[in-house]
């Protein structure tokens, strides 16, 4: 295999390009904004079977936390959450046509919220004649899909941290800032006490002379 020069190495190669790139494709990740009483709704429209994977987290507003729905094409709820501040949820379309997830901010009085979510829209189901056609593939195939599925589920963890890293590195600032404003408010009380108690001491040892 390896001995066919640059030819041979590129016939072998280019699957394992297409494949990836394919993966990633399918991989949606997005950064919204969710204004106070607003509601951002996306649409996916895909055949029945398939599976559906939505990942989000609340990188920033108010109590980091957002009302999540999906719902089918025939309007049932698949999924409802209220208030939430990360999570993730792994569905099969139970029917073809057009789903929907919404991130509802409308519990908040004047903060927006931003977002961070990510769709991974699985293969579609396979027929019989597609199941006798992967019969036929060889190992190397199989084995491009199974690390595409791998570099999909890598990317996705890597965002998911990155947001959580952003997160944490905001609170640990604010609760820096809050400390170091709170020692500068006690050194200032301080000092006003030490000069408070100094200034009634030496009044109240001061000797008045009476004329």
């Amino acid at each position: 295999m390896w001995v066919d020069g640059g030819g041979g190495l590129v016939r072998w190669l280019w699957p394992l390009v297409v494949a990836l790139w394919s993966s990633s494709s399918s991989v949606c990740a997005y950064f919204i904004t969710v204004d106070a009483h607003a509601e951002e709704c996306f649409f996916d429209r895909v055949s029945s079977g398939t599976k559906l994977s939505l990942m989000f987290e609340v990188a920033e507003g108010g109590f980091l936390d957002i009302d999540v729905h999906i719902t089918g094409p025939d309007g049932k709820k698949i999924y409802s959450g209220e208030r939430e501040s990360n999570g993730k949820y792994t569905f099969a379309a139970h029917m073809d046509g057009v789903y929907k997830y919404c991130f509802s901010n409308k519990m908040s009085t004047m903060t927006p919220k931003i977002v961070m979510f990510s769709v991974d829209v699985g293969e579609k189901p396979k027929t019989e004649v597609d199941k006798d056609a992967e019969a036929t593939q060889n190992k190397l195939e199989e084995m491009i899909s199974e690390l595409s599925t791998a570099l999909s589920g890598v990317k996705h963890e890597q965002e998911y941290m990155e947001v959580r890293e952003r997160i944490h590195r905001a609170i640990n600032d604010n609760t820096n800032s809050r400390v170091v404003l709170w020692s500068f408010f006690e050194a200032l009380v301080l000092v006003a006490m030490t000069l408070g108690q100094v200034y009634y001491l030496k009044r109240f040892f001061e000797v008045r002379r009476v004329i």
